[in-house]
C-alpha cells in the first residue's frame, strides 16, 4: 500500500478548525452562524437574507473544500459546528449527506415544503433513510471552460474532438500560453478533469456501470476508468496544464484563467462567477471536455450541487430554518444560481442563465449527463483515496493502475 500524502500543515489546520468553530457564543435568536464552501456567492444570499430579515446577524465563515471537509466532523462531534453549513449531495465525501446524516448530525427537514418538490433525482442524494436532509439549491456540470477574448487573441478554436484537444493543447503551449490551468495543490481539484473525461470514456457507452460497480459486476480497474486516468495522463504529457499544477492553488488557477495567463481552466461551471469577480470585462464559455473522436458520444457530468444542512443541535434552529428556506424561494434560489452560475432544482426560481452555460443546458435537456462519480459510492474514502492517489500520480509517486485498484479495495469494503 502507497503512502498517503499527510502534511504538518493539513494537521494544524485541522487542529486549528476543531479548537473554536463558527458557533461558539451563539444562540440568542438574532445571530445565525454558517460555514460556506460557495466563496464568491453565498456573500450575496446572506445579504439578501439580512435585508429581508432586520435584526438578524449572520456570521459567516467560507473555506475551501479541503480545510471545510477536515473541519466540519470535528466540529458537530465537539458541539462547535455552525447552524447552518454546506453539506453534499450523496455519499461521496466526508461532507456529504450520508456520512453525517447516518450519525444524526442533520436535521430532517422533510416537513419543508420544497421538500417534496425536488426532482426525484435529487431527492435521491438529498435523503438519507427516506429523510431529507440537504437543501438543494442549485444543479451543476463540469466541463472546459474557456476565456473567450484570450480565446480569440490566441487565434486558436476551441477543440471538438480528442485529437484536436490534444493539437490544441500542443498549439497554446506553443504560443506560451497553457491550454487549461490546473490548481491541484487543493486535492479536490485533482478529480474535475477525470470526471470530465471519464463521463465520456465510461458512461458514454455504458449508463449502467454504477449498477454493475455496485453488483461486483466491473470495477474501476477493470474497466475504462482505466482509459479516463490514461488520457488525463496523456493531457498532462501534450502541455495541457500549466507549469507546477501541484504547486498551482485553487485561487491561482482562477487568476490564471480569468487574466489570459491561460486559455481556460476545466471546472465546474461554478468558476464563472468566480472568474467574472477577477475579470469583470471577461465573458467564459463550458463546453463538453472532449475525450473520444465523435461528438455524439460525448456526456457532461452534471447532478445536484453542493446544499445546505442545518445541525441538529443548531443553537439558532428556528433561523436557520428561515435562512434555509430563503435559499429554496424562488428570490433565494435566483440570487444563488446567478451569483454561482448553476441551474435552478425547483421551477420558478426565473434565474437568467449565463450564456457561457448554454451548452451545459442542451446537455441537460438531452439527457446527455451523468451524476457526479462520487455521489453514489457506498463510502467518503473511495473518493479520498483518488483524490490523494491523483497527486501522487502527478508526482511520479504512483501509477494509475495503482489508485485505481486501491479504489477498488475501498469501494469493496463498503459503507
Amino acid at each position: 500500500m502507497r503512502t498517503r500524502l499527510l502534511t504538518a500543515a493539513a494537521a494544524v489546520a485541522l487542529l486549528a478548525g476543531c479548537s473554536g468553530g463558527t458557533n461558539a457564543g451563539a444562540g440568542d435568536g438574532t445571530t445565525l452562524t454558517i460555514a460556506s464552501v460557495d466563496q464568491g456567492s453565498i456573500e450575496k444570499v446572506v445579504d439578501a437574507f439580512k435585508a429581508a430579515n432586520p435584526g438578524v446577524t449572520v456570521n459567516l465563515t467560507t473555506s475551501g473544500a479541503d480545510q471545510y471537509q477536515q473541519q466540519i466532523r470535528t466540529q458537530l462531534s465537539s458541539g462547535t459546528a455552525p447552524d447552518v453549513m454546506t453539506v453534499w449531495p450523496g455519499n461521496g465525501n466526508p461532507g456529504a449527506t450520508y456520512v453525517i446524516a447516518e450519525p444524526g448530525y442533520l436535521l430532517d427537514l422533510s416537513d419543508q415544503p420544497w421538500a417534496g418538490q425536488l426532482p426525484e433525482s435529487f431527492q435521491k442524494v438529498a435523503r438519507y433513510e427516506g429523510k431529507t436532509y440537504n437543501a438543494v439549491f442549485g444543479l451543476n456540470g463540469i466541463g472546459a471552460v474557456y476565456n473567450d477574448q484570450a480565446l480569440a487573441q490566441s487565434g486558436l478554436t476551441a477543440p471538438g474532438t480528442w485529437t484536436e484537444l490534444l493539437t490544441f493543447c500542443r498549439d497554446a503551449a506553443g504560443k506560451g500560453t497553457p491550454a487549461f490551468a490546473l490548481g491541484i495543490q487543493d486535492n479536490w481539484v485533482t478529480q474535475i478533469a477525470l470526471y470530465a473525461l471519464t463521463a465520456t470514456t465510461v458512461y458514454g457507452a455504458d449508463r449502467d456501470f454504477d449498477t454493475k460497480l455496485a453488483a461486483g459486476r466491473t470495477s474501476f480497474a477493470g474497466s475504462p476508468w482505466t482509459t479516463a486516468m490514461a488520457k488525463y495522463q496523456e493531457m498532462n504529457t501534450a502541455g495541457c496544464f500549466q507549469r507546477d499544477p501541484l504547486g498551482t492553488s485553487y485561487e491561482a488557477s482562477q487568476t490564471l484563467a480569468a487574466t489570459g495567463k491561460t486559455l481556460g481552466i476545466i471546472q465546474g461551471n461554478w468558476i464563472i462567477g468566480l472568474l467574472k469577480q477577477k475579470n469583470p470585462a471577461g465573458t467564459f464559455t463550458m463546453k463538453a471536455l472532449p475525450a473520444t473522436d465523435n461528438p455524439a458520444e460525448f456526456v457532461m457530468p452534471a447532478a445536484a450541487g453542493a446544499g445546505y444542512g442545518i445541525n441538529a443541535k443548531a443553537k439558532n434552529r428556528d433561523l436557520a430554518l428561515k435562512f434555509v428556506t430563503f435559499v429554496m424561494s424562488p428570490a433565494g434560489m435566483k440570487i444563488f444560481n446567478e451569483a454561482q452560475g448553476s441551474l435552478p432544482t425547483l421551477p420558478g426560481a426565473g434565474t437568467a442563465v449565463d450564456p457561457g452555460l448554454a451548452e451545459l443546458t442542451t446537455y441537460v435537456a438531452d439527457n446527455r449527463t451523468v451524476p457526479f462519480m462520487d455521489q453514489l459510492w457506498p463510502n467518503a474514502k473511495v473518493q479520498q483515496t483518488m483524490l490523494s492517489g491523483l497527486q501522487e500520480v502527478f508526482s511520479g509517486q504512483a501509477t494509475a493502475d495503482e489508485v485505481l485498484k486501491d479504489m477498488d479495495t475501498d469501494y469493496k469494503a463498503g459503507s
